[in-house]
């Protein structure tokens, strides 16, 4: 006897949708399983992590506040993924993003104008997309498999934002930090109200989640895309270039990631320092998928990871967690989402030899 894998053919819209809450769910509950095995109690776990940062108005806007990065980054993800194109260096994108947003707002430090933030998100856009055009070029000229080029990239950008914030750009007022100096007023994204964190930021994400369902929905070119990701024969035989594809997707992704950097050095830390972003750009790899690579999708996805890393920070002062253990728990949680993709497009079956 052996088992094999059956193709379930075409597979209903329901079912599709339906598949990453079971995932979500089957994560929760090997979650709250490990958290009753570490002593904890699993109902007060799930209410640390679930409903007080939907509850609390300042938890709610922290979760607003994380989702918008991890929303842009996963859109552009979602370009790349549904065209069969790995790229999983939007971390090192998201660093030069917001390296070349912040080179903006230094060149201007204690000046004002309404010119230079605009200047930094362009710049940080720039800045994404050319160093995604790296593994994209990689790709296409050499062959070279972008899931090596663009991961490696990634502790180059890292690298390069280290030094630059202990070197060259270090704040001389900084009591030898490695940061650079805070960015001056004009180059920060002001909150919407007094007293709160919310910025324009999560009204750019909005923005990037209509724009990306109407080109996959209603333009030709998110029609190729898609016809490259299932079927690369067809796609050429109908006269769709994979190259120009490629670099296309890949410019989308790297120029959202390099955004999403810009936002979150120009909103919430208003400098660069090492250890910036906190894995976001890993972390949205979790997000498009949970999201079924659909742009609405993965918004909705971020919010919910969004959740659980605000319930994280409370977990470990409220219950005494590791935050390792959230980390656990999204690499879990992708495993469960991988398994339910198999799951739902083919079926185990047991045959005789």
């Amino acid at each position: 006897m052996r088992i094999a894998l059956e193709s379930r053919g075409e597979v209903g819209r329901l079912r599709n949708w339906l598949t990453p809450i079971a995932a979500l769910a089957v994560a929760l509950a090997t979650g709250g399983l490990i958290v009753a095995l570490l002593g904890k109690s699993p109902v007060v776990a799930f209410k640390v992590y679930l409903r007080d940062p939907l509850t609390d108005p300042w938890a709610l806007q922290e979760v607003l506040l994380k989702a918008t990065p991890l929303s842009l980054i996963a859109i552009g993800l979602v370009f790349c993924f549904r065209a069969n194109r790995w790229n999983i260096g939007a971390e090192g994108q998201m660093l030069v993003g917001a390296i070349c947003g912040g080179g903006v707002a230094l060149l201007f430090l204690g000046q004002s104008g309404f010119h230079i933030l605009p200047l930094m998100l362009l710049a940080g856009m720039g800045g994404g997309l050319a160093y995604a055009a790296i593994p994209a070029w990689l790709r296409v000229r050499y062959g070279i498999s972008e899931i090596l080029t663009s991961l490696m990239l990634v502790y180059v950008a890292e690298l390069l934002l280290d030094y630059l914030v202990r070197g060259p750009w270090r704040d001389p007022k900084g009591f030898n930090f490695p940061q650079t100096p805070s960015f001056s007023e004009s180059a920060l994204l002001s909150p919407f109200f007094e007293g709160g964190r919310l910025h324009a930021g999560a009204l750019i994400a909005v923005l990037a989640i209509v724009l990306a369902t109407l080109v996959f929905r209603r333009t030709l070119f998110g029609f190729a895309i898609n016809a490259l990701g299932e079927a690369p024969r067809a796609a050429n035989f109908a006269g769709f270039s994979e190259k120009r594809i490629t670099f296309l997707v890949f410019a989308i992704s790297g120029a959202l990631a390099g955004l999403a950097g810009v936002i979150e050095a120009a909103g919430q830390v208003g400098q660069l320092r090492p250890g910036f972003g906190l894995g976001l750009g890993f972390t949205a790899i979790i997000v498009a998928f949970l999201g079924r690579l659909s742009p609405i999708g993965a918004a909705l996805s971020a919010v919910v990871i969004a959740v659980l890393l605000i319930g994280a920070e409370s977990a470990q002062v409220v219950m005494k967690l590791p935050f390792d253990l959230t980390r656990f728990f999204m690499g879990l949680l992708l495993m469960c989402v991988l398994a339910g993709e198999a799951l739902n497009r083919y079926r185990l079956v047991i045959r005789r030899d």
